[in-house]
């Protein structure tokens, strides 16, 4: 008997890290690194959430857990935006447009600083792949327009919220206008996937480097978390010699944001930012590598 081939997604074929690609990034840089700091708002008393505890056993509103999501935005990123000024590095800014009736004063800062706006829907609390196709396709033209009327350019780059998809997703953000989505974390490198309405490229986030399946769902310690960072960076330079590769450092504030965690994370990020472009290594915003990409030969 032959037995039939597993069913596809049609997006991208399969393609070994060892097939290497002849590019290489802006200025001869051999590894692109950005930090992906996700702004995230949840609703109170209903919806789903990282839970530091486990719910509350009456139920909605579950106080220890919104507060400990909240504190996140009234001083971990805050705190993560000094940081950044102080080692002087970009960050692509992963935010749910309710930061915007939120706390829109926190996104305006980092905008200000230069950093790059990425849409991340518009609530942690809900999940994008759930929803007719219908209010899919609404929720991503409306946090798209929203970001660009508040910060008067459209954002280019799509990560949703808890990385929710549907088989219509990636043709919806093409057709919105996205230019990547960090959604599908397969690969070292960006690369093109196939949709209904164009090509929409695939920039490498992380779930291994990222504090919330790391640390909160994996009990790693902040320490140990900083060694896989270190630890990652080392290797992906070493390899990024036979061709260009990207390192993706994703960040929630309510996680590293939490004092005794900042420390550490300031320590591995200052001994990191002292690789610059003359070790062949490109600080830089997920956005920037995407446009890299896509215009070189």
């Amino acid at each position: 008997m032959q037995l039939p081939p597993l069913r596809h997604h049609g997006r991208f074929d399969y393609r070994p890290i060892t097939q290497h690609n002849a590019k290489t990034w802006p200025n001869g840089a051999r590894l692109a690194v950005y930090i992906g700091l996700n702004l995230e708002h949840y609703a109170f008393g209903e919806g789903r959430g990282v839970g530091i505890a486990p719910p509350a056993p009456d139920g909605e509103p579950d106080v220890l857990n919104y507060s400990w999501r909240e504190y996140g935005n009234r001083v971990g990123a805050w705190r993560c935006l000094e940081l950044f000024d102080q080692l002087n590095l970009p960050a692509g800014v992963i935010a749910n447009t309710s930061i915007l009736d939120h706390c829109p004063a926190l996104l305006d800062a980092f905008h200000a600083r230069g950093d790059e706006v990425i849409a991340h829907g518009h609530t942690n609390a809900e999940r994008q792949g759930q929803m007719t196709p219908d209010d899919e396709q609404a929720l991503i033209r409306a946090c798209r327009a929203r970001l660009e009327e508040r910060y008067g350019a459209p954002p280019t780059g799509w990560l949703s919220p808890w990385i929710s998809e549907s088989e219509r997703t990636p043709g919806f953000l093409k057709e919105a206008g996205f230019d990547y989505t960090l959604n599908w974390a397969f690969d070292d490198r960006p690369c093109p996937m196939t949709t209904e309405a164009g090509p929409l490229l695939s920039v490498p986030y992380p779930q291994e480097i990222n504090d919330i399946p790391t640390i909160s769902a994996h009990r790693v310690s902040m320490n140990e978390f900083a060694t896989m960072i270190r630890d990652q960076f080392h290797e992906l330079k070493a390899q990024s010699a036979e061709q260009p590769l990207v390192m993706g450092i994703a960040l929630h504030p309510f996680i590293v944001g939490q004092p005794f965690r900042l420390r550490v994370l300031r320590e591995v990020l200052r001994e990191l930012a002292g690789h610059s472009l003359e070790d062949g290594v490109w600080w830089t915003t997920p956005g920037e590598i995407a446009r890299a990409w896509s215009n070189m030969p």
